[in-house]
Order: structure tokens, then C-alpha cells, then sequence
């Protein structure tokens, strides 16, 4: 028991130390014995984005139309709580809400005028509700771990960035391709099912068999012209009786071991630990999408999903000067069927202007952009720790660049993409400001991009 003990305490710690604040201690923990091995903790974090951003072509905004469009937000505002009355047994849960706007996000079915609008009240959800039991516990000198578990779970393979942390990203966000199926066969980057983790010396592995969320997009739909609403040989969201999914991930690290005791990956640990990993995952599901042929009739799809990933984070130059890199590589290989295309616009205001006589984007209106599809992405990005010679520094700045390349079937041009920005760390991660420029494509046809558009993010964030 006293050993049990002790690795709790220092894997406590370890988490603590790892988002860059030695103050946070063991955070909002309730103990329900003595010693402290049996507990409840609690994490809260906010995310509040202000936002400066070009419009693609053909956008309107309430009733006018615009190029630009300025706003405050709430892109995250989330509590999980996990608990454990014995090594061997642990409960969590996740809820909260998402992308706030003043013009959507709100509560579903209500409208956009009088005391309840569109933007109002919106409903808290699970993001994650799964039991978890250790098969075969962690213990020092004993290379193999094993750990099962059942429930709405973030244990979804594919790549690092697929099961990223949303309290210590590099960047200001994750770059949302890396979560293939959100909100449509999954439920918030989640699926229902069973999954096992864990540990053989300094491999680490993650495998999950799950139940897909339904999907129905109906590839014969018609319009009240009576023309096809979708696309012949394009494939589209339709699962029917959804067969079970596989996903994977199995990273090795050649330096620092990362903990395991829940699935969110790190994005940088600001030096606190020398860790360089590469890794490899998928995600299959049989029959995932449909497409309509020429004859009427409709084919079946299977998704298959692939990727490989290298991590680096780690202390550099002299000790006292505190510096450290990080770098984060990722190539995504998608298949969903034939010309699968999937427009997403974070948080997008945007609707479409009927007046407009111009060449509209493709993606659609506000600040969409073609975000998944069947093809390939390659997705980088490098931070610095800039030095501070204090003996415990609290303000800490840490510039970035990311780079995207796309190169998707349904489009015959490849697109490629920077974010460029700066993490001010007040206290670790537990308190920073982001600021972040990133850029994106317009298509207004499948093999012309019309120029690219901006957006200035600025993000408070607060994380206990």
C-alpha cells in the first residue's frame, strides 16, 4: 500500500510539474481516506477567444453583408472529475460545453429572437463517461501494464493529436483535421466502446473497439427542382446499422516515459521533461459512407484511416537559462470513399448572402474551409521556450509556427497553410494568453484557389 501510495504522489506530481507550474500542487482533490490513495479530483478549465477574421466571399452576417467580422467567444468551458477507491478501479467523467458565439451555440431548437436566441443557454453534454479497471497494475521493475475499460471514451487511435489535452496545446488549437469524424460519427472526437491501454517497458500502446455514431445523409435526396442534392461518385456521412470501428496507437518512447492514467496527450510540457517519441495509428469502420452511382444505384464505403507521428519536447542550452523546444510532426493518410469532402468553420457565423453576385467559396460562407476528406495531410509544428534566468520564472513566452499541407481527391489544387503565434505562460499552462494569426484557402472552383484569408485569435485561458 505504502508503494502505492507513493507512485500516486509522484505521478501527482509529475502531472503538475509537466504544465509548467510547481504551485498547482495536487489541484482540486478531495482525499476520502488518510493516505490520500483514495480521492476525487476535480479539473475546470475556460477557454475565451477573441476573434478578427476575413470572411470568405458570398458571407452574410445578421441581415448585411461583410468581409470581416470581429466577436468574442467561448470555445471551451469544461469539468472533468475522475476517481479511484482502489488501484485497481476508476470511474471518470468530462461535461461541459463548446463554441459559444452570440449568433449560435445555443440550446437546440431555440431561435434567434427575443430573450431566448440561437446564442443562448447551451445544453451541457458528456464528453467522456467510461469505467476503467487495471488488469495488471503499474509497478516498478515490471515492464508490462495493462488497463481495460468501457463507456463514452477518448481512446480513439490514429495519431498523438487524436487524443490531444485541450489544456496544453502549442498552438492555440488543435488543427481539427486531426479528429477525422467530429460530431458525426462520433460524439465530440468520442465513440461507445471497449478499449485497452498500457505500458510494455517504454512502449505504449491503445486499442478500442467501438460502436460508431449514426450518420444518414441520403444519397438520393432531392430538391424541390427535383435535382440530386448530392453529388454522383462523392461520398457522403451514411452508416446505416453502423458496424463496429477499430482504432489504434502505439507510440515508443526512447526518452521520458509519459503518463498513462488518462488518455490526453500532452501538447508541451515546457521543458519540465526530456521526451521524444514516434508513434503510429488507425481507425477503420466497415460500410462508414455512401455514394450514388450513375445507374442510382448506391455504393458502400469502408473508412479506413492511417497516420504516423514523431514528438519531440525537451530542455536545451544551459540549465539555468530554462530554454526548451518542441515539435510535433504528423501525416495523415484518409480514405472515406470516393471524393469525400468535409467543410468545417470553427465557431463560423457566417450564412450564406443570396445577393451576392460573385465567385462564392466553395467551403461555403464565414470562415469555413475544406477540413477533411479522402487524400493526405501533413501537419508540423516547433515552438521555443525563450530563456529566463530567474530561479522560478513565472511569465514565460514561448513563439510558434505551424504548417499545413492538404491534398484531397475532391480538389484538384493542394492548399498549404501557416499559423503563426505566441503563448504568454502567467503560470504554466494554468494561466496563459495565446494570440495567433493563421491563414486558409478559398476555392471557388475544385482546382483554383482564389487567394487566402486571415484570422487573428486571442485566447485567455485558465485551467485548475
Amino acid at each position: 500500500m505504502k508503494k502505492i501510495l507513493i507512485a500516486a504522489v509522484t505521478l501527482c506530481s509529475a502531472i503538475t510539474f509537466g504544465q509548467g507550474s510547481t504551485d498547482y500542487g495536487n489541484g482540486l482533490k478531495l482525499n476520502l481516506n488518510p493516505e490520500g490513495n483514495k480521492f476525487i479530483r476535480f479539473i475546470a478549465w475556460n477557454q475565451v477567444w477573441m476573434r478578427s477574421s476575413q470572411m470568405n466571399p458570398g458571407t452574410m452576417i445578421g441581415d448585411a453583408s461583410t468581409t470581416t467580422q470581429e466577436d468574442i467567444s467561448l470555445r471551451r468551458l469544461r469539468i472533468l472529475a475522475y476517481a479511484q477507491i482502489s488501484p485497481r478501479y476508476m470511474i471518470v467523467t468530462h461535461f461541459g460545453i463548446n463554441n459559444q458565439t452570440f449568433t449560435n451555440g445555443g440550446a437546440a431548437g431555440t431561435s434567434g429572437t427575443g430573450g431566448y436566441g440561437a446564442g443562448k443557454k447551451p445544453g451541457l453534454f458528456f464528453h467522456d463517461a467510461w469505467n476503467e479497471y487495471a488488469v495488471v497494475l503499474p509497478k516498478e521493475g515490471k515492464p508490462f501494464s495493462l488497463s481495460i475499460g468501457a463507456g463514452l471514451h477518448y481512446y480513439m487511435g490514429l495519431s498523438r493529436m487524436t487524443m490531444a489535452s485541450t489544456l496544453n496545446f502549442l498552438t492555440i488549437d488543435a488543427p481539427i483535421f486531426n479528429w477525422p469524424l467530429i460530431d458525426n460519427s462520433d460524439q465530440f472526437a468520442r465513440q461507445v466502446g471497449i478499449f485497452a491501454k498500457g505500458k510494455y517497458n517504454k512502449l505504449e500502446y491503445r486499442f478500442s473497439l467501438n460502436k460508431p455514431f449514426s450518420t444518414n445523409i441520403d444519397v438520393l435526396a432531392k430538391n424541390t427542382s427535383g435535382n440530386y442534392v448530392n453529388a454522383e461518385n462523392t461520398s457522403f456521412d451514411n452508416n446505416g446499422n453502423t458496424k463496429w470501428s477499430k482504432a489504434g496507437y502505439v507510440e515508443y518512447q526512447f526518452l521520458d516515459k509519459e503518463a498513462n492514467l488518462l488518455p490526453f496527450k500532452v501538447g508541451t510540457y515546457l521543458g519540465t521533461k526530456k521526451v521524444f517519441n514516434i508513434g503510429a495509428g488507425f481507425y477503420t469502420a466497415p460500410n462508414g459512407t455512401r455514394s450514388r452511382n450513375s445507374d442510382l444505384t448506391v455504393s458502400k464505403h469502408d473508412i479506413n484511416l492511417f497516420s504516423g507521428d514523431v514528438f519531440l519536447d525537451m530542455p536545451i542550452g544551459a540549465k539555468e537559462k530554462k530554454m526548451a523546444v518542441t515539435a510535433y510532426s504528423v501525416y495523415y493518410n484518409y480514405n472515406f470513399g470516393p471524393n469525400y469532402l468535409r467543410n468545417i468553420g470553427i465557431m463560423n457565423e457566417g450564412i450564406a448572402d443570396a445577393t451576392f453576385t460573385g465567385a462564392k467559396a466553395l467551403a461555403g460562407p464565414g470562415n469555413a474551409q475544406p477540413m477533411i476528406g479522402t487524400g493526405s495531410i501533413w501537419y508540423t509544428q516547433a515552438g521555443f521556450l525563450i530563456p529566463n534566468k530567474n530561479e522560478k520564472p513565472k511569465v514565460r513566452i514561448q513563439p510558434y509556427l505551424a504548417y499545413t499541407n492538404k491534398n484531397f481527391d475532391a480538389l484538384k489544387k493542394s492548399s498549404n497553410q501557416f499559423d503563426l503565434g505566441t503563448n504568454l505562460f502567467l503560470d504554466g499552462h494554468h494561466a496563459k494568453l495565446t494570440a495567433q494569426y493563421s491563414n486558409r484557402p478559398v476555392y471557388t472552383t475544385v482546382d483554383h484557389i482564389d487567394g487566402y484569408k486571415g484570422e487573428f485569435l486571442l485566447q485567455l485561458q485558465v485551467y485548475l
